[in-house]
């Protein structure tokens, strides 16, 4: 059986997890959140590769590159959720199945970050539940395949 496969991509400033706004994203460094999602995809079977970028055009490369080599994708696009036109076109035309992901709960923070142009073209949008959220992500994606690869 085919295991699946999938793309993990971490957006602008989360390479200082555990560093900045510890009250808001917690104290779990990049490296430790990789680790758990390295350990977690190995509970399921599944493999992963793991970006972070704090560049929008390398976050858009890594999508486009993403065909015919993932099965999903579990993106936090961070600060580019409410900004980013060009990831969300990135994201609707390759067809990969995508989970969007937070750490924290993005619709009881400021007003700005209500609005993702992320959710419109995303299978589903996980967000306030700290580093598990990318389990969840990972345990979402993996279902949806499931239901649609029957």
């Amino acid at each position: 059986m085919k295991r699946n496969r999938i793309l993990i991509i971490h957006g602008p400033n989360l390479n200082l997890l555990g560093i900045r706004e510890k009250e808001v994203y917690g104290s779990m460094s990049i490296d430790e959140l990789n680790n758990e999602i390295r350990r977690f995809a190995k509970e399921e079977g599944v493999d992963i590769d793991i970006l972070q970028s704090n560049h929008e055009g390398e976050l858009v490369d890594t999508i486009h590159g993403a065909r015919g080599k993932f099965d999903a994708i579990v993106i936090n696009p961070a600060a580019y959720t409410h900004t980013s036109i060009a990831i969300r076109d990135a994201i609707a035309s390759v067809g990969i199945p995508t989970i969007e992901v937070h750490l924290s709960n993005i619709y009881s923070r400021e007003p700005f970050r209500h609005h993702s142009y992320i959710a419109e073209v995303a299978v589903g949008q996980v967000s306030g539940f700290g580093t598990d959220s990318y389990l969840l992500g990972i345990k979402g994606s993996l279902n949806h395949l499931e239901r649609h690869n029957r």
